[in-house]
C-alpha cells in the first residue's frame, strides 16, 4: 500500500514540474519580427523573445541576419537595441556580407525589461549621418 502511495506522489511530482516547465517554455516563445531595411541595410528573418523575470535577467533576446544591402557603396552597417532606462547598444555587421546575430538586453536595476527598441543602420562614416530604419517598439 506505502509502495503504490510512494508511486502515486512520485507520479504527481514528476507531473506538476513537466507542467512548470512547459509554462516556462511558453512564456518564453520566439515571436516573429518583421524586415527592418534602410538604404544599405536590412535586418531580416528577426525574432525575440522575452525571458521570464528569474531566467536569463527577464532579457529581451533577439536574433536574424544582419544584411549589408548596398556592397558598393564602402558602407558597414549595424543594429541598434535599446532597453528602458538605457542607451543604445549597437552591434556591428560586415561590410558585403550577411551575418547572424543573437543577443539579449536587459536592465540591470530591474528584475525584467518591459520596453525594447530596435532599428537597422547603414553606417555613413563621420561626415555624414547614418541612416537607419524606423524604430520598432517591443513590449512584455
Amino acid at each position: 500500500m506505502r509502495q503504490n502511495a510512494r508511486k502515486l506522489a512520485t507520479g504527481a511530482l514528476v507531473a506538476g514540474l513537466f507542467a512548470m516547465g512547459a509554462g516556462t517554455a511558453f512564456a518564453a516563445s520566439w515571436h516573429t519580427m518583421p524586415t527592418l531595411s534602410t538604404d544599405g541595410a536590412k535586418f531580416h528573418h528577426g525574432q525575440y523573445k522575452w525571458w521570464p523575470a528569474g531566467q536569463n535577467h527577464g532579457a529581451f533576446e533577439w536574433k536574424g541576419q544582419l544584411q549589408d544591402a548596398s556592397h558598393g557603396d564602402g558602407h558597414n552597417v549595424y543594429i541598434q537595441v535599446k532597453v528602458e532606462g538605457y542607451d543604445w547598444s549597437r552591434y556591428n555587421g560586415k561590410q558585403k556580407k550577411t551575418v547572424p546575430l543573437n543577443y539579449s538586453n536587459w536592465s540591470g536595476a530591474q528584475r525584467y525589461t518591459d520596453d525594447a527598441y530596435i532599428r537597422v543602420c547603414r553606417d555613413k562614416g563621420s561626415f555624414n549621418p547614418d541612416n537607419c530604419s524606423p524604430t520598432k517598439h517591443y513590449q512584455r
